[in-house]
């Protein structure tokens, strides 16, 4: 069979106050249709595969499940980062289908070309079942971006059509992510990716054993997470296993894909005015530009003769931001915890 295991989870920074510790960004209604981006991966999954896993955080839950009520949810006592969340899935799945191919999302991405992507995701599901290897998505880079890892390309493409990958690299400084774009070898790592379940906990026997025999025993019921998962090494599945496996294939995707790290994606969800203001809820905006406004109740926003801010109303806090600096929204999380303030996170 196949499945759909999609990574939740997340502190609720990159979109502060909107997003908070127990409402992280893909739980928000921010899609482009007012739904959730989390809603929009289980469409993707349910769309081609035959069940979907939700991985993340326990104190999410309940807040998952209201927006995915059809997909099984598997609560972490703890972040353990992205080999163990998908270790921990692969050894439930694996113990129900010994043969399932798993086709793995995060939660939060967003993708102006929904049925192009879906297509693309159905053929490297394909390339998975025929034959075993790992699969990932790379997409096509419009901009030399330092927020995102990249994936080299062999440069000679197989009569198959799927590309090789040479190697993942870290994310890297402006000046390299701009060699990178200029070479065209190189993609964004958007963190997707297609194995079967075994051949993951295989990878994993090999590189983090530790992990690999804690999963299967949480997945068989010998042990509780509560108890091990704390003792598991935070690493990364990239860093685990992804960067050290051995024969890495690629779809190259172009499909208008982001993935909503900062307010600065809201223009490409949810649109702009004649203005270049990015409008959500009750906001009035005279003689202003290329802003991001958003209110989450009946407090209205009103501005004028202001350009290029990003201003948040949600809840108990308001964020006023320079749109080119919304990727130091953390360092405001980071001080409000420091001083005092944690319980506005």
């Amino acid at each position: 069979m196949r499945h759909t295991v999609i990574l939740g989870g997340g502190s609720g920074t990159r979109l502060w106050p909107a997003s908070r510790q127990i409402l992280p960004k893909h739980l928000l209604p921010i899609a482009a249709d007012g739904g959730t981006l989390l809603g929009a991966a289980v469409r993707r999954g349910a769309a081609i595969t035959d069940r979907v896993t939700i991985v993340t955080a326990e104190s999410q839950r309940a807040a998952t499940i209201a927006v995915a009520p059809t997909a099984r949810v598997i609560g972490e006592p703890v972040a353990r980062n992205t080999a163990s969340a998908l270790g921990l899935a692969a050894a439930t799945i694996e113990r129900e289908d010994p043969d399932a191919v798993m086709m793995v999302l995060p939660a939060d991405q967003h993708v102006a070309n929904e049925a192009g992507f879906v297509n693309i995701l159905d053929s490297a599901l394909g390339v998975v079942e025929d034959r075993d290897t790992i699969v990932t998505i790379g997409i096509q880079p419009t901009r030399a971006d330092t927020g995102f890892g990249y994936l080299e390309i062999d440069p000679v493409v197989p009569v198959s059509g799927v590309l090789r990958v040479l190697r993942f690299v870290e994310k890297p400084d402006r000046e390299t992510a701009e060699k990178y774009v200029a070479g065209k070898r190189f993609l964004w790592n958007a963190g997707i990716f297609f194995v079967r379940a075994k051949r993951l906990l295989a990878e994993l026997e090999t590189h983090l054993p530790q992990t690999a025999v804690a999963v299967r025993d949480i997945a068989a019921g010998n042990v509780t997470a509560s108890t091990v998962y704390p003792l598991l090494k935070s690493i990364s599945i990239d860093h685990a296993v992804m960067e050290k496996a051995k024969g890495i294939e690629a779809f190259a995707a172009n499909v208008g894909w982001d993935d909503v790290g900062s307010w600065a994606a809201m223009p490409a969800l949810r649109g702009v005015d004649t203005n270049g203001n990015t409008t959500v809820g009750p906001v009035v905006a005279v003689e202003c530009t290329g802003n991001i406004l958003m209110s989450d109740d009946d407090t209205v926003i009103a501005a004028h003769g202001i350009s290029d801010l990003v201003v948040v109303k949600s809840g108990n806090a308001i964020l006023v931001i320079r749109k080119d600096a919304s990727q130091d929204v953390r360092k405001i999380v980071d001080a409000l915890s420091g001083s005092g303030f944690a319980r506005y996170l």
